[in-house]
């Protein structure tokens, strides 16, 4: 009886920090949550349970889920949460150290154990004393999860893969997630159509390696089929592939983007460097000749495409001139957008125990000056876009006034790009529509509606 009251009675309130993936993992746990009977809601001030989604990917990612755990903490004692709950990658990596320094938390879940997320609040609440369920990291969801979508309705991640084999000298990620693992493609169709039945318009297919998808099935799964079927998704406008490794990106992968009527003209391609010694001490696969060959290869393929990408500055033996070759790729090749990361040292990796780390001060130069080359390069390729016409996913209001709708061009995804600003026009969020590009700044657009 107990239980039930629970179930019926508790409000539970979700923060979701880090990447697209961890998000979905969070939407899984909601789900699962809502079957069971507890209500779900926005307003952590209101919740009897609230829940922590924590990544642990880089420094400064373990600093974010810890800020916020102490801060949810303290306000555990003025509101009436009464349960506090920390999931994800963090737990998975640092569980008996948390334990220790955070009493407050009652319930720790690892990477592998957030489907049990019901029975366990129901342990913890038989049991009043904190628990630690961090196992075996190779859960790979199936279909039948009660997925609680939490991004506006009309886009949607997919996450199609879980875990990475490829050991880049510098990831925690395969000891947090475990190997490279396939969802079957059907079950990942059949997620798909339920998002798009639900509304969704885009779908962003996210894995820490899309462009290995299908590698580990028997059955001849790949990448490029998948994206066959859903092409056939009725009211399905949009799918974007998001974190493709060079290596695995085939003249098959190519011709769909090329070809596909609703393949986004988009791709996030993860170089992380293009000197050949830090490539090679960070184990990655492809060299600087390769990575020249396949843009050169991708551009001429596809005109018009838009390529994503991010780099490491100050990984260990990281030379002047290995950064200079970096810095002068970056204004060669005109990426239409980049981000760049300090090298984070995580303890358990090879990179934490090589010799001639690159001090704090030089990666906060190196970072300033990349980011600053890029500023340039985005606002020329902005600038190109000015009297274009493009279709753009209405989002709603701008932030700084609702005097200005605001919005996303196929060739931006959400969260980590650019937008638009609408300044005449109307459309409904969540529609799809003409616009003519009319003024840029450096990483956005500006533009009208037309009919």
């Amino acid at each position: 009886m107990g239980e039930s009251l629970h179930k019926i009675q508790d409000k539970v309130s979700m923060v979701s920090l880090g990447c697209p993936k961890n998000l979905v993992d969070a939407e899984v746990m909601l789900g699962y949550l809502a079957e069971k009977g507890y209500t779900i809601t926005t307003d952590e001030h209101e919740a009897d349970i609230i829940i922590v989604n924590t990544c642990s990917f880089i420094k400064e990612a373990k600093q974010e889920s810890i800020d916020t755990i102490l801060d949810l903490a303290d306000r555990k004692h003025d509101a009436s949460c009464r349960l506090l709950i920390v999931a994800g990658c963090l737990p998975q990596r640092y569980q008996q150290e948390l334990a220790k320094e955070l009493p407050e938390v009652d319930i720790f879940v690892g990477t592998g154990d957030y489907p049990r997320i019901a029975e366990i609040i129901a342990e913890r609440n038989a049991s009043d004393r904190q628990v630690l369920y961090t196992g075996d990291p190779n859960y790979l969801y199936d279909i039948d999860l009660p997925r609680l979508q939490s991004s506006p309705y009309y886009t949607a991640y997919l996450k199609i893969a879980e875990g990475c084999s490829n050991c880049c000298s510098y990831c925690v990620i395969p000891s947090l997630r475990g190997s490279f693992r396939s969802r079957p493609l059907q079950q990942v169709v059949d997620e798909a159509r339920r998002l798009v039945e639900n509304g969704a318009k885009e779908l962003n297919l996210v894995a820490q390696d899309v462009t290995r998808y299908g590698s580990d099935l028997a059955d001849g799964e790949s990448l490029v089929r998948l994206i066959e079927e859903l092409h056939g998704l009725p009211g399905l406008r949009w799918i974007r592939l998001l974190y493709a490794y060079p290596d695995g990106i085939t003249d098959e992968l190519i011709a769909i983007i090329r070809d596909g009527e609703k393949v986004c003209k988009y791709l996030d391609l993860p170089l992380q460097h293009i000197a050949d010694p830090v490539l090679s001490r960070m184990n990655r696969r492809s060299s600087e000749a390769d990575i020249r060959a396949l843009i050169e290869k991708l551009r001429s393929a596809v005109p018009d495409i838009t390529l994503r990408t991010s780099f490491i500055v100050g990984f260990p033996g990281e030379t002047e001139d290995d950064f200079k070759k970096l810095l002068h790729f970056v204004e060669e090749t005109q990426f239409d957008r980049l981000g760049v990361f300090c090298y984070s040292r995580e303890e358990g990796t090879p990179a934490a125990e090589m010799t001639d780390q690159v001090s704090e001060r030089v990666k906060r130069e190196r970072h300033k000056k990349l980011m600053r080359a890029q500023a340039r390069v985005s606002f020329k390729r902005n600038r190109r876009l000015i009297d274009t016409v493009t279709e753009v996913m209405v989002e709603g209001y701008s932030e700084e006034t609702e005097l200005l709708l605001k919005g996303r061009t196929s060739q931006q995804a959400p969260d980590i790009d650019g937008q638009v600003y609408i300044t005449a026009g109307q459309a409904n969020v969540g529609e799809i529509v003409r616009l003519k590009i009319t003024d840029s700044s450096d990483y956005d657009l500006i533009g009208e509606i037309i009919s």
